[in-house]
């Protein structure tokens, strides 16, 4: 039985309109609404132990569905299933078997030692002193806390914070994690430390992972599967390889730096991505033009300082996807 179950679900918002030619007390006696959808007929199930990345643009339903997983939304119509129940109906049970991060909300206590904030945790999850003691120990080591565990939370930095809740989030040890933006904001050290934290875990412990975040090298160091959701509608459910043979898979990169600025390079299979400066950026179709004709004719026009060639990356694809 999947861990996490959704049936053509769909979630709908009401949306009160203001109507300014109608009079105040009329329309706070008769108010209108116009209804949303934030989740259009949504299905997709995840096994226990996948680590999943559930991505797409601002507004394309990510942050509802993983509100309707916890149980803080029911669905408009539909199912959604956590553990084989309704996690509106068994918030109390499948929170002792959940955890949840949210990058930009903590779950610390701004004034107390993080030390004193897993005492707490220990209690709420009824821990018993052994096993408090050993995962706590063992998740300080594997996210580098040792340094700030007596100070208060207002003293630490934003990278500090992010570890603290993560190892708070995976301290009970619960078999569903959902991450919403963890690395929102943090440096590429404290990212990289993150991204093999999360590995390591999915690999000891088999924690299910559902991860979504705008940052494409946390899906693509992470997740092994991609679910993509715009509008509120799935797009395409599958691996990273076929993700890419599905959306520009036919494409490459050239990426040229100039000694001086040069005009956008007019050919009709050099597709413009971006110009910066002396930096330029085009993508070309594989059926049209290899990368060493690609290179020979860039350098038999221009002087150039680099070059280089590469695979369409995640980023790239999504950028597409995202302006279509």
């Amino acid at each position: 039985m999947p861990q996490i179950e959704l049936i053509d679900v769909c979630k709908d918002y009401k949306i009160r309109e203001r109507d300014k030619d109608r009079a105040k007390i009329a329309d706070l006696l008769r108010p209108s609404y116009t209804a949303k959808r934030a989740v259009d007929h949504v299905t997709f199930s995840v096994d226990q132990g996948e680590i999943v990345g559930y991505i797409g643009p601002n507004g394309a339903g990510k942050s509802t569905t993983i509100k309707m997983l916890t149980g803080i939304l029911t669905a408009t119509s539909g199912e959604v299933r956590v553990f084989g129940n309704d996690p509106c109906k068994n918030r109390r049970k499948n929170a002792m078997r959940m955890g949840v991060v949210f990058g930009q909300r903590s779950q610390l206590l701004w004034d107390l030692p993080v030390r004193d904030t897993f005492d707490l945790f220990k209690t709420m999850y009824r821990m018993e002193d052994a096993k408090f003691a050993s995962q706590r120990d063992r998740l300080i080591e594997m996210l580098d806390m040792g340094d700030f565990l007596t100070q208060a939370v207002r003293q630490l930095s934003l990278g500090q914070r992010m570890r603290a809740n993560l190892a708070l989030c995976f301290l009970y040890e619960p078999e569903i994690v959902y991450l919403d933006e963890p690395t929102i904001g943090l440096d590429v050290l404290v990212k990289d430390r993150i991204r093999v934290f999360l590995r390591e875990i999915n690999r000891e412990l088999g924690t299910t992972i559902l991860l979504t975040t705008h940052d494409t090298r946390d899906i693509e160091e992470v997740a092994r599967r991609l679910i993509l959701i715009d509008n509120g509608r799935l797009l395409f459910d599958g691996t990273q390889d076929a993700f890419r043979d599905r959306y520009h898979g036919t494409e490459f990169v050239m990426e040229i730096e100039f000694p001086s600025p040069v005009a956008q390079i007019e050919h009709e299979f050099f597709n413009i991505r971006l110009i910066d400066h002396n930096r330029h950026v085009y993508s070309i179709p594989y059926a049209r033009m290899n990368g060493g004709e690609a290179i020979s004719y860039i350098v038999s026009r221009h002087p150039v300082a680099d070059i280089k060639v590469r695979e369409l990356e995640l980023e790239d694809i999504l950028k597409n996807i995202y302006a279509e």
